[in-house]
């Protein structure tokens, strides 16, 4: 009997279920699919055995159960090429609902075409003493038929959507798909050589070694599922729409050591033995732990703190506090990759909510997390779409009795031409980096600004740039700067930088010498929002600074407690007596003018003369003011 090649076939698909089975696997749809198509692919190869078989006895057997045998052998071979392509909409349909929907009209063609398998004549060819046997005849070339026809739609669906579908798993059907067309084409031609049941199994390994392993969804060290387990996992579950609860749990030791690494592996293998909870090893420090059930997941929170409290190693002698967030119900967000970036904003913010180890997310915080996704786009299409503009705000030199420099300040648009102010936009900015492109646009737009008119035939002296505490920290802020001034051919004693205090607590060294730099090349600078954070005259000392700017809530309070008026007189004196300027800023009466004018303070800025000012309404403001 020729099933030599068939034989081959099943023990190739036995070692791998050995494999396959003896893994832990995260239940995704994909893997299903697969599934079935394994153990259809198994009955189809059984069924090839077993028609041979029949064939080869069929002078013992009945010739209609020989010809229901090889039929039916017939019939699981469009039953693989169903569930190929199941297997591919399995991936490219996450969505249950929709997955279905699109199969059911494939599996009624699958079903005319086993009705035709059935009713059309099949013929045998087989010789007493020969290994040469097959069928063929109108049955057969319906197999034929049926199956290329999903092979094909098979190869049309990849390519119609091949960037919705895995690129490992596109590589991978096309290479079974080669495989399997190959074998259907030596058989065709030599009806004799029986490998499309081989093929068959060798499509199934290729599956298998590309996507399929298990071991390719857990992390190496500890046997939790992965990241990338994580990701696909949620995304199915969010595609179906199904409720779940996440718990992150992030910890301080990232188990580096030998001693910590034997403490990490006792701590996952914990967490991984939890019941009906998924673990996944989401990054060196953070593990995330996923229910079904937000009441279960409830349970298992109170059983985690009281386990943690309990200790871990020998006798319970090392005591861990993970910081923990839980996402009671996931529905709250729309996309897989928003858990992640929750996870992340809550971690970020954490002390703004709670300072407890663990942490309960609600809606609010959700809500806040898209409002910081929302602007951080906001930002990015400003600085792509030249949306950024700068105001500027006039300041009033009490000894010149005019205006003689003006504060730079950012103002973004979005696409409707609305105004979006700094306190909505310069923190995130700043957190994703982008506040250093932003800074650069501000710059330039004063430097074409200076280069475009000449500002002192209006008494105005300088102009005061802000650096946000990012770009104090950037190594070449001096030279980029620099740059842009020789650009415009800017003379360097028109600029003023602000800086703030929290800036020279971020990155000292690297501020100071940017300082320098730009010091050695003609700038001057300011202290920015004194009176404000970490407020301290050390600061003063401490900075090569020309000028000192009260902050306006400084200001404020000068009129409004009288405690705050002695320190801010105090202030004022020391720095005064050190030689530097001071600016007020925040006036906006008469009275708070005529106040800081009598104490000497030298520059005032305020509501009181003006708003911010854009650069035409700015123009005509000096145009007027200084004549």
């Amino acid at each position: 009997m020729n099933i030599q090649t068939q034989c081959c076939g099943m023990i190739v698909l036995l070692v791998l279920f050995l494999f396959y089975k003896k893994q832990d696997r995260v239940n995704l749809n994909t893997e299903k699919a697969y599934l079935r198509l394994f153990y259809v692919t198994v009955l189809s190869i059984s069924m090839d055995i077993l028609s041979i078989i029949a064939i080869v006895n069929m002078s013992r057997l009945n010739i209609h159960i020989v010809n229901l045998v090889c039929k039916t052998y017939l019939a699981t071979m469009i039953s693989v090429a169903l569930c190929s392509l199941s297997y591919i909409y399995a991936d490219l349909y996450t969505r249950s609902g929709n997955y279905r929907t699109f199969i059911k009209k494939y599996i009624f063609i699958a079903g005319i075409g086993t009705i035709l398998i059935y009713t059309l004549p099949i013929s045998i060819y087989y010789e007493s003493g020969n290994t040469d046997v097959y069928t063929y005849g109108p049955s057969a070339m319906a197999t034929y038929g049926f199956a290329l026809s999903f092979v094909l739609i098979n190869v049309y669906t990849i390519l119609k959507h091949k960037n919705r579908i895995n690129p490992t798993r596109r590589q991978a059907v096309f290479i079974w798909m080669a495989v399997w067309i190959s074998a259907a084409i030596v058989q065709f031609i030599n009806k004799n050589i029986l490998v499309i049941g081989y093929a068959f199994a060798i499509g199934i390994m290729v599956l298998y070694l590309k996507l399929e392993n298990p071991e390719q969804n857990l992390d190496k060290r500890t046997g939790l599922f992965n990241q990338n387990a994580f990701v696909e996992y949620t995304r199915q579950l969010l595609a179906d729409q199904k409720s779940f609860s996440v718990f992150c749990l992030y910890f301080e030791q990232a188990f580096q050591n030998a001693e910590g690494e034997q403490l990490g592996i006792e701590v996952t293998q914990y967490l991984k033995r939890l019941p009906e909870t998924r673990a996944f090893k989401n990054a060196e420090d953070e593990v995330v732990l996923l229910f079904d059930d937000i009441h279960y997941a409830e349970d298992i929170l109170k059983l985690l703190t009281v386990r943690f409290n309990a200790g871990w190693g020998e006798e319970g002698s090392v005591i861990l506090h993970p910081y923990g967030i839980f996402i009671p119900d996931i529905s709250l967000l729309s996309k897989v990759t928003d858990i992640s970036s929750l996870l992340r904003y809550i971690r970020e913010n954490s002390q703004k909510y709670t300072e407890n180890y663990f942490l309960t997310v609600d809606e609010t915080m959700v809500d806040d997390m898209y409002k910081e996704k929302e602007t951080e786009q906001l930002i990015v299409n400003a600085v792509e779409n030249n949306r950024i503009e700068v105001y500027y705000q006039p300041i009033y030199s009490t000894e010149k009795r005019c205006f003689t420099c003006a504060e730079a300040l950012i103002r973004i648009k979005d696409e409707e031409g609305n105004l979006i102010y700094p306190g909505q936009f310069i923190g995130i900015a700043e957190k994703n980096g982008m506040i250093i492109r932003m800074g650069e646009i501000v710059f330039e737009q004063v430097c074409q600004l200076l280069s475009e008119q000449d500002l002192s035939q209006h008494g105005l002296h300088y102009i005061e740039v802000n650096l946000s505490v990012v770009q104090c920290a950037y190594s070449n802020l001096a030279e980029d700067l620099i740059f842009i001034m020789k650009k415009y051919g800017i003379d360097p004693a028109c600029i003023n930088f602000e800086i703030t205090e929290s800036a020279s607590l971020t990155a000292k060294n690297i501020l100071l010498d940017n300082m320098k730099k730009l010091m050695d090349y003609g700038v001057r600078f300011s202290l920015d929002d004194f009176g404000t954070g970490h407020s301290n005259l050390n600061y003063v000392v401490d900075m090569p600074v020309n000028i000192v700017k009260f902050d306006k809530d400084m200001t404020n309070a000068y009129f409004e407690n009288r405690k705050a008026k002695f320190v801010m007189e105090a202030a004022m004196h020391m720095i005064q007596g050190m030689h530097l300027d001071i600016v007020s800023e925040g006036i906006e009466t008469q009275q708070q003018f005529e106040t800081m004018q009598n104490l000497g303070i030298q520059y005032i800025q305020g509501f009181y003369f003006s708003k911010p000012l854009k650069k035409e309404d700015f123009l005509e403001f000096l145009f007027h003011e200084n004549q």
